[in-house]
């Protein structure tokens, strides 16, 4: 972020990556979904964006090319948001995604840090991404798993953002997105800024539907976030693993993690609704008593979206 003046400040980010399906222009939707997230994230609204793009020489055709950016057009004009041109190098492997602009009101400022114990907190989209690209990867995704992961990764986190705007001023203690670190890799990193302890009942998290079933097939991503944020991750037996499998994943164009004000909870919730957003409280955060995470045992299974 760079605060300009007293009233506006600028965000700006950049993502891309490696293709997660196969269709060309679903993947250039993906991208700049994702590319947009972190502006949301914040509480900024994005403005414009500038392509990025690595394409093979001779491998990949013009017009699968076309598709992609257009997928990815077709999106960012969903948002608002105006493409004013980009950078293409070749490469060995197809990556694409975008450098966007936003602006966001200074005072307003949504942050990973500042989470109060008593916060409720909101997750607005289902998990699983990261096990179900890789199964797709492998030909190993049932058709109506790969289309309900698809349908999540495309969902723009504005509608997210949105809600969350019309609580009162302050009500939104902290919030990030949920990307390659997983779930509980950016839980944790919000808990460690805010010096809390988020308490997280497993049985509550969504999932996308046929995720649990892929959890054992163990990316690479999953284990590094494991090994990274697991030392401060702390769970009963009675929780079940491939969910906690899945909370490490990690996730392209995932939802937001939001810790509200318990005062404004409900009316948070309903915001959501309002919206179509299916966010679910997934816990609290609590005073910190060492560890970032606090897994609660699983009295029912896992929500399935």
């Amino acid at each position: 972020m760079y605060k300009w003046d007293e009233t506006s400040a600028l965000v700006q980010t950049v993502d891309f990556f490696t293709p997660v399906v196969d269709d060309p222009a679903t993947f250039g939707a993906i991208a700049a979904a994702n590319a947009l997230s972190d502006v949301y994230a914040m509480g900024g609204r994005p403005l414009t964006a500038l392509a990025v793009a690595c394409i093979p020489k001779d491998d990949v055709d013009e017009a699968t090319v076309r598709e992609i950016f257009l997928g990815g057009l077709h999106k960012l004009g969903e948002a608002g948001v105006a493409l004013l041109g980009g950078h293409t190098v070749q490469d060995k492997e197809i990556k694409f995604g975008y450098a966007v602009t936003g602006v966001v009101a200074p005072d307003a400022v949504w942050a990973n840090a500042g989470a109060r114990a008593g916060d409720v907190l909101f997750l607005t989209k289902p998990l699983g991404t990261g096990v179900i690209a890789t199964a797709i990867k492998f030909e190993r995704a049932p058709r109506e798993t790969m289309e309900a992961a698809v349908e999540v990764m495309v969902e723009l986190n504005r509608a997210a953002a949105e809600a969350l705007m019309t609580l009162a001023a302050g009500s939104v203690h902290a919030c990030t997105d949920v990307t390659g670190f997983g779930f509980l890799g950016h839980a944790s990193e919000m808990a460690k800024a805010s010096s809390v302890t988020l308490e997280i009942e497993t049985g509550a998290v969504p999932l996308i539907r046929g995720a649990l079933e892929l959890a054992s097939n163990r990316s690479g991503g999953m284990k590094t976030n494991e090994r990274h944020f697991g030392g401060g991750v702390r769970g009963t037996a009675d929780v079940d693993p491939a969910v906690v499998a899945l909370l490490f994943d990690p996730q392209t164009s995932g939802g937001l993690l939001a810790a509200v004000d318990p005062a404004a909870a409900d009316l948070a919730a309903k915001a959501f609704f309002a919206a179509g957003v299916r966010a679910t409280r997934v816990g609290t955060a609590v005073s910190r008593t060492g560890e970032n995470i606090r897994l609660l045992p699983s009295f029912r299974t896992a929500l399935v979206i």
